[in-house]
């Protein structure tokens, strides 16, 4: 199975692990854990060979809140012969719940990587929509190395860690915070750049983009020597518009990896 996993890996994400594939397949996940808890347990299905090569894995489970069925996670080297056989088989011990979701939230396999990365996973994408499911086009993933440098940073951060596992960056004035960032402590080697937001008065003077280089310079300190974000840009002109964020992004060396889509079927 980590094989399996591990050749599906993207560039921002750490090698699988024992260890994390044990908590995806006990459907727990540091992020978003909450949805994780409204599952019943996970159930895991393999599609071998007829001498024992392991060839697929697939994860799913049910949501009692709305009667959903839920497509965890899939890998299958985007063969898709095995591919259709995992879907077909999901659907059928699904068969009784209208709705089916794919590749709805982060799972413990990778490093908060939501929804499926399209680009870099094609052949399941095809998959998914041939089998009836919808696609939304959710985020944006994006990375760049360490150190950075060509960054400015801020003369003076305020910074607090709220958890073992994240650091919070604040730019302030007396107490009240101008603008304001969290990052994830590095996971081999990678950094995660949670959050980033300026308040109205702070824009335009180049507050955002030297904060950005001072938590970019405390990852690396951290340990880090990649970073990557998630942009939820899925409504330009809307209450959600991350236009300035990626114009930031775009003028501070990151690159964008993949796109993230989520998958619904109605039946």
């Amino acid at each position: 199975m980590l094989e399996l996993v591990n050749a599906d890996r993207l560039p921002g994400q750490p090698v699988a692990t024992a260890e994390m594939l044990g908590e995806a397949l006990a459907g727990r996940s540091p992020v978003d854990s909450s949805w994780w808890e409204e599952l019943a347990a996970p159930r895991t299905a393999v599609a071998a060979t007829s001498d024992g090569e392991v060839v697929g894995v697939v994860s799913f489970s049910t949501r009692s809140r709305d009667g959903a069925g839920v497509l965890l996670w899939l890998h299958a080297r985007e063969d898709r012969t095995t591919i259709d056989v995992l879907l077909q088989h999901v659907l059928a011990e699904l068969r009784e719940h209208r709705v089916v979701e794919a590749f709805s939230f982060a799972t413990a396999l990778g490093l908060g990587l939501e929804a499926l990365p399209v680009r870099h996973r094609p052949v399941t994408a095809a998959a998914l929509v041939e089998a009836g499911f919808v696609g939304t086009d959710l985020w944006r993933y994006m990375g760049r190395p360490l150190p950075a440098d060509d960054l400015p940073r801020v003369p003076e951060v305020r910074i607090e860690a709220p958890e073992p596992d994240v650091r919070e960056l604040a730019v302030v004035d007396g107490d009240r915070a101008l603008a304001q960032a969290t990052v994830g402590v590095p996971v081999f080697g990678i950094g995660v750049l949670w959050w980033i937001s300026s308040e109205p008065e702070a824009r335009g003077r180049g507050v955002g983009r030297a904060l950005l280089g001072s938590a970019l310079q405390l990852l690396t300190e951290l340990g880090a020597s990649d970073v990557i974000l998630f942009v939820d840009d899925d409504e330009p002109g809307g209450e959600r518009d991350r236009t300035a964020a990626n114009r930031l992004y775009d003028a501070s060396g990151f690159i964008e990896y993949d796109r993230l889509h989520s998958y619904r079927l109605e039946r």
